[in-house]
């Protein structure tokens, strides 16, 4: 059994989305962010650096690892699946997660605080995240144009992607020009256990479409945290998702 300490953010619907895939049992632990659980001596003990989301394994000496991207790999690593054992196929799972993890996730994040977020209109910064978002999200257009998943076999590279490309009109990013990527994003979709581990917990607001009642104020709660410089709803400074 895992229990997984999680809250509805991008980077928590990645391992949500995983333990579905792999069929793992685990428990939920919802942290409410904006109430500071996150930085509890309790859950620091499990990550010093007080982000979710964080798995205990219990089934191997209730042994803790955080950061999404660890995550994912460790999970991977458990089962024998979601990464290829050969060492071409492996690396080329983990240059992807990691694109993700050091471009995609970051770049998103900041548009997050700067479009939706932060109570100044910066508008040199809206446009410089927007942009490099885009961008990012074109290279994975490009990739899939060439190949149906971003490494090969559908991965743990796909999953961590798909859970902050879905999110791009949240950044005030346009993808309406990347037929490939949305053609990738509608088979993620289709995925039974990806809808499951999307609902685990389900966000309280529509990520993915503009107009959600609770957008406001969704996005005044987040305001809030960033102005006192403590992590808004779901990513700490880098935006909605307060993880790794």
């Amino acid at each position: 059994m895992i229990d997984l300490y999680t809250a509805a953010t991008p980077n928590g619907h990645k391992v949500s989305i995983a333990l579905e895939e792999l069929g793992l049992p685990y428990t939920l632990k919802v942290l409410d962010l904006a109430a500071g659980e996150q930085k509890r001596p309790e859950f620091l003990a499990l990550n010093p650096n007080g982000r979710i989301p964080v798995i205990v394994d219990r089934s191997a000496g209730d042994f803790a690892v955080f950061e999404s991207g660890a995550i994912l790999i460790y999970l991977a690593e458990k089962t024998g699946r979601l990464l290829p054992a050969d060492a071409k196929g492996r690396s080329r799972v983990i240059q992807w997660l990691m694109f993700q993890m050091g471009g995609v996730g970051p770049m998103m994040g900041q548009a997050n605080v700067f479009f939706r977020y932060f109570p100044q209109k910066i508008q040199p910064a809206i446009d410089r995240y927007q942009a490099e978002s885009r961008r990012l999200l074109g290279v994975l257009d490009r990739q899939l144009a060439e190949h149906e998943w971003l490494a090969g076999e559908y991965s743990i590279a796909d999953i961590a992607h798909f859970a902050w490309a879905r999110t791009h009109r949240w950044s005030g990013v346009d993808v309406s020009d990347m037929p490939h990527l949305k053609r990738w994003r509608d088979a993620m979709h289709a995925r039974p256990a990806v809808q499951r581990g999307l609902e685990q917990p389900p966000s309280p607001v529509a990520l993915t479409r503009d107009g959600d009642a609770g957008a406001a104020e969704f996005s005044e709660r987040a305001r809030t945290m960033v102005v006192t410089g403590g992590p808004p709803p779901g990513e700490g400074a880098r935006g909605l998702g307060a993880d790794r």
